[in-house]
């Protein structure tokens, strides 16, 4: 087999395993998987199918090489912009691994295509007329991004998540996650991104956003 017919094979076994999340969202309401949820399993996996991966981390991307062991010239390689990180609290060296540690789970996720349910909406019941207001303002963001190509619309989605994950960690974490992601995003890329977030993490951001303009 090839590299990617290795790496199909292990996407293959890890799905028939039963993983388990571990981390929890209090504020988000949701469970997602702890990079120590599936990790392991995937290096069993990768071992047995002889492949092995290798995460690395430049100034501006950060990569994970999946190597053929039958062939170390034949790779897979599955690539993140790097980011940056300001959570409260935390000095220079902590915000870095928290940064690093959240990209290697992303690589890892996104290489093994490990599926994650959406974070589930725990706001309160609206009546018809908020309903009816939240509905529309949703169907424009939703007009804005169906608009968009599928590279852009795959590149909100990362970013999305990406937002979501950092809030499943930090509230403050979150915030500065979204202010950093759309602070070069145009009117028309912010609006489809708003459509991609629960309305528990819209209604955050507002509030924080509210507070810094105070």
């Amino acid at each position: 087999m090839n590299v990617y017919q290795k790496l199909n094979a292990a996407r293959l076994a890890l799905q028939s395993t039963k993983l388990s999340k571990s981390g929890h969202s209090k504020f988000a309401g949701y469970k997602y998987f702890e990079l120590g949820d599936f990790l392991p399993t995937i290096q069993t996996i990768f071992s047995e199918v002889g492949l092995c991966g290798v995460v690395s981390f430049g100034t501006e991307t950060a990569s994970l090489t999946i190597v053929d062991l039958d062939k170390p010239e034949s790779t897979s390689v599955v690539n993140s912009p790097m980011s940056t990180a300001a959570l409260k609290g935390c000095h220079e060296v902590q915000n870095l691994g928290a940064v690093e540690t959240y990209i290697r789970r992303y690589l890892w996720v996104t290489a093994l295509e490990i599926v994650e349910h959406d974070a589930l909406d725990s706001s309160k019941p609206l009546d018809s007329k908020a309903v009816e207001l939240v509905e529309s303002r949703k169907s424009i963001a939703q007009d804005h991004f169906d608009k968009m190509d599928e590279e852009e619309q795959a590149f909100l989605r990362e970013q999305a998540q990406s937002i979501k994950d950092w809030f499943g960690s930090s509230e403050q974490g979150g915030f500065d996650a979204y202010r950093e992601v759309t602070e070069k995003m145009d009117s028309e890329e912010k609006i489809a991104l708003w459509s991609l977030l629960p309305s528990n993490i819209r209604t955050s951001i507002k509030k924080q956003g509210e507070k810094k303009a105070a």
